[in-house]
């Protein structure tokens, strides 16, 4: 198999220089394919012609995936250039994922040769009147002469009218609970047109190219060999798969914000006020260094976390939630604090920037597709008493191999990962040991800070009753589940830098005071300013990758 770097320098040469006007996968057919509601077209026969979906396949069944965290890092080159054809495509894994975890021997070969054919497969999970409570769906599939019979909607579904296969979510026990629910497996020609009636295509804000649609059942007959893993376990087998998609899909669209701050860094620095460039205004410096920032914040939490799923998978229920929630928040706050520096640019529909007020509008999706972020902090709640006394009684180093450039990581084992932590968590339990001596000076009163944060956030955690831990918890409970990911972020930044290569831009202190400062800022209302000197490295970073055309993520790679 080719390796990850050259995929990916592959797959930006058939999409090409996305700031080519004439360039029929780049931004501009991005956004006039967005003003129809679609994607662009040549930019889908491009992923095609890669055979983009072999990358949610994993290795064992002929596919490319062997690790989440390069997948991850091959789909951002696709969300840099349009979100919506990112999430389009990337769609594909949230069902795949639930068949690798549970389907049999010839469901796996049976979705893995329609991934690997450049076709689709639909998860069909959600039902608007239940939001992400699944285990309440009321769609139906009864037991009738052998076999199964379906009844019922599902709305919200991306790609359903292109999909060659669904996964679906179906009631299968008379008694409410997460064990009356079962996932099927169907292929498209199972869904006879007499009894399967596609609703109206729901329009969107955001995302715009993303076809979201949906299904009324009425009396499908299909057989109990559709039943994907055993009856009763379709929500265990959703809480497990999910633990891939939920922080790799938010990991995928930091891609968004790389994309954004590069065209905000673009209009800044060409534009003139008051005598000098837009880009060297205090106010407007300050922003793009504390953006930057944020990407990087994201990034090595979404590093760690994805390793981590194959490192130590017992971690995934903890990390899936805490990826979730910090980071779509952080892009969401990121992509709005760039608009007010683009100024009017930011709402054109046309010109050479046209493309963030798309980006603007398609970042908000992510803090509440496939999972909000309130239901990711209920998600962490039950979890967090054990995992903080656990991290402060055993404090241990987290392995190298979540954090540096390069790691070996073992294969993936989808059904191993399990419902819960047990208390277990890599990152958290990182953070009692980073006060060491090779930490920098300008940053141990900040990594100080965060390590009393912690200690006091355990100290808090462990007054707490399973009562206060339940799906009503008051506001002040939740906050504390929400100071827990932050405290992952923080471990995980200093774990990038302790790791970093010798000389390079990571192994420096100022990008990683800037991280930890913005850490700190998202828990004080009143913000935090950058450590002096952060600012100054984080633009000459910046505006160095802008110049040679690198990724402004962890990984710096080419764009093109």
């Amino acid at each position: 198999m080719i390796g990850i770097g050259s995929r990916t320098d592959h797959l930006e040469k058939l999409l090409g220089d996305p700031w080519d006007a004439g360039n029929p996968a780049g931004f501009a057919a991005a956004v006039a394919a967005d003003e129809r509601e679609e994607t662009a077209a040549a930019a889908e026969v491009a992923l095609d012609d890669f055979g983009l979906h072999a990358e949610f396949v994993p290795t064992a069944l002929g596919g490319r995936l062997d690790r989440v965290d390069h997948m991850v890092e091959l789909m951002r080159s696709v969300y840099r250039r349009d979100p919506a054809l990112g999430l389009g495509r990337s769609g594909q894994l949230l069902a795949a994922v639930n068949v690798w975890t549970a389907g049999s021997p010839g469901q796996r070969a049976a979705a893995a040769a329609l991934l690997l054919d450049n076709r689709r497969i639909a998860c069909a999970f959600h039902e608007l009147a239940h939001g992400n409570d699944i285990a309440a769906n009321t769609f139906a599939a009864r037991h009738v002469d052998g076999g199964l019979r379906l009844s019922g909607r599902k709305e919200s579904i991306a790609n359903l009218d292109r999909a060659d296969a669904l996964v679906v979510l179906a009631r299968t026990g008379e008694n409410d609970g997460p064990r009356s629910r079962s996932q099927l497996f169907l292929t498209a020609d199972r869904l006879d047109p007499a009894r399967v009636r596609h609703l109206p295509r729901f329009r969107s804000v955001g995302m715009r190219g993303v076809r979201l649609g949906g299904m009324e059942v009425d009396g499908l007959d299909v057989p109990a060999g559709a039943l994907l893993g055993a009856e009763g376990s379709g929500v265990d087998t959703a809480a497990r798969a999910f633990q891939v998609t939920r922080m790799a899909l938010p990991a995928m669209t930091t891609a968004l914000l790389d994309t954004a701050l590069r065209v905000t860094l673009h209009h800044t620095r060409r534009r003139k006020l008051y005598g000098r460039e837009a880009a060297a205004i205090p106010v407007v410096r300050t922003v793009l260094a504390e953006t930057f920032a944020d990407l990087l914040v994201c990034e090595a939490l979404s590093r760690a976390a994805t390793r981590a799923l194959q490192l130590r998978p017992e971690s995934g229920s903890v990390h899936a939630p805490a990826v979730k929630y910090l980071v779509a928040g952080v892009l969401t706050e990121a992509l709005e604090r760039l608009s007010t520096v683009m100024g009017s640019e930011f709402y054109r529909r046309d010109g050479e920037h046209a493309v963030f007020q798309k980006l603007a509008r398609d970042v908000k999706p992510v803090a509440f597709g496939h999972i909000a972020r309130a239901a990711c902090l209920s998600a962490l709640l039950p979890q967090l008493p054990g995992l903080l006394r656990r991290s402060a009684r055993e404090p241990v180093p987290a392995p190298d191999s979540l954090f540096g450039g390069e790691a070996v990581l073992p294969a993936l084992d989808l059904p191993a990962l399990r419902l819960a932590s047990g208390g277990r968590d890599c990152l958290a339990a990182s953070l009692g040991t980073v006060l060491d001596d090779e930490l920098p000076a300008a940053v141990r009163p900040l990594a100080e800070e965060h390590v009393r944060a912690f200690a006091a956030l355990a100290g808090a955690g462990a007054s707490l009753r399973p009562r206060q831990l339940a799906i009503d918890a008051e506001v002040p409970v939740r906050r504390l589940a929400a100071r827990y990911t932050v405290a992952l972020a923080a471990a995980a930044c200093l774990g990038v830098h302790r790791t970093a290569a010798d000389g390079g831009f990571l192994a420096g202190p100022h990008w990683l005071a800037a991280a930890l400062t913005r850490l700190s800022a998202l828990e004080r209302p009143s913000g935090a300013q950058l450590p002096a000197g952060a600012e100054d490295a984080l633009i000459a970073e910046l505006t160095d990758r802008d110049d040679r055309g690198l990724s402004f993520g962890l990984d710096a790679r080419p764009y093109l």
